[in-house]
């Protein structure tokens, strides 16, 4: 007879691996099914880094992203080894002074300098007016933080591109621990109230509750249920070398418009630049990976700009699939025994074991434990309070979307 999982996990990006981790943490048990490998060519959590920042320009993000960096820490020490690599961010543009405005009302540190102060400080970025400094902002080796995630959810695996398909056990057969699936697609979810049938390129996969964090291919898998509000973008960033001995620039985002950003390498001496949510639409079965010539201009014009210390024709270039909503608010909700988690809208890296926490707790909860009004997922703590307590970050947030 076919098991039944306590928890199936769809998608082993980002969100998956970190609701894995926390569900590994409470002695539960679930598998985890990926349609290709950790880390993948097309996956949106794939690559070598990304920024940690408290900046926004909303007190509620500023405070989760504060409640993240605290569970980053747990996870480096649980790990033993580092996953934050400490670098000084820099906020400027139009809208520094809501920033500056969100940082203070939930009490982040942070130091508004002035043009001179900056171009002293930071010779290899070009700002050219006052900038606001983070002082515990860092890079997240993001390749290094899936690794850290599967290996702590008991899920072991060689890194994509060495991994074949099929089954890798990390704790034996259903009831003793996760596992994880590799190579298996999802092709359907069906609720009957009682437990959720997945149906898969491998045959039928049985849980008392799934958990959907396939980033953009969520809304395929969930179109027959509910509209979840969601829309692939397939993005570009470049990485630069040095132009000389200069100092690394700091991490940056230039907030307001098109929102240029970018960050130190680790371990190398190149930085990685992007833009915003500027690439086009794309179907997430349809991602071209090669180079576009046009946005390699545009991010070179954002090196001639702003980074004078680094050639600013792109070493190399990569692609990256965003799963943004409109308002660039996350989707995080439970629907009958469904979980949803996506829509990370191009900044979700920087809460991971944190969603994970939260998706792991509404995967625990009953339906009458979940507020019918938005409130955020039972039993997190005091410090659940944060903005997913809002409700267009819970139920309430499909409240229009809902299509039965």
């Amino acid at each position: 007879m076919a098991p039944v999982y306590d928890v199936a996990i769809v998608g082993a990006g980002l969100l998956g691996l970190a609701a894995a981790r926390s569900l590994a943490a409470q002695g539960r048990d679930f598998v985890v099914l990926e349609q290709a490998a950790i880390g993948h060519e097309g996956a949106g959590s794939k690559g070598s880094c990304r920024i940690f920042r408290l900046g926004y320009a909303d007190p509620g993000y500023v405070t989760a992203a504060r409640q993240a960096l605290e569970r980053w820490r747990e996870l480096e020490a649980q790990a033993g080894r580092p996953i934050l690599a400490p670098t000084p961010h820099i906020t400027f543009g139009p809208d520094l002074p809501a920033v500056q405005a969100a940082m203070t009302a939930a009490g982040a540190p942070c130091e508004l300098l002035p043009a001179d102060a900056v171009a002293a400080r930071f010779p290899a970025i070009r700002v050219g007016g006052p900038a606001l400094l983070e002082t515990q902002s860092a890079v997240i080796a993001a390749d290094k933080a899936l690794s850290v995630l599967a290996e702590l959810a008991g899920l072991t695996q060689p890194p994509a591109g060495l991994t074949p398909a099929g089954l890798t056990p990390s704790a034996g057969p259903a009831g003793t621990g996760g596992r994880l699936r590799t190579g298996v697609r999802v092709t359907g979810i069906a609720d009957d109230g009682r437990q959720v049938s997945l149906q898969t390129s491998d045959g039928t996969v049985t849980a008392r509750v799934a958990i959907v964090a396939a980033g953009p291919w969520t809304a395929g898998l969930l179109g027959g249920r509910l509209t979840v509000p969601t829309t692939p973008t397939l993005e570009q960033v470049a990485y630069l070398d040095p132009a000389g001995p200069a100092e690394p620039a700091p991490i940056f985002i230039c907030h307001g418009g098109q929102a240029p950003y970018g960050l130190p390498v680790p371990g190398s001496a190149q930085y990685k630049i992007g833009m915003h949510q500027s690439g086009p639409r794309v179907s997430p079965d349809s991602q071209d990976q090669s180079p576009d010539p046009a946005m390699v201009a545009r991010l070179a014009a954002v090196a001639e700009r702003y980074l004078p210390g680094y050639r600013p024709g792109p070493a190399r270039t990569e692609r990256c699939v965003y799963d943004n909503t409109a308002d660039e608010d996350f989707v995080l909700d439970r629907i009958g025994n469904v979980v949803v988690g996506c829509g990370t809208s191009g900044h979700g890296f920087k809460f991971g074991p944190l969603l994970g926490e939260w998706l792991a707790a509404l995967a625990g909860a009953g339906p009458a434990a979940l507020a019918a009004d938005g409130a955020g997922p039972p039993a997190l703590g005091a410090d659940g309070a944060g903005p997913w307590a809002r409700a267009r970050f819970s139920a309430a947030r499909f409240g229009a979307a809902r299509s039965g």
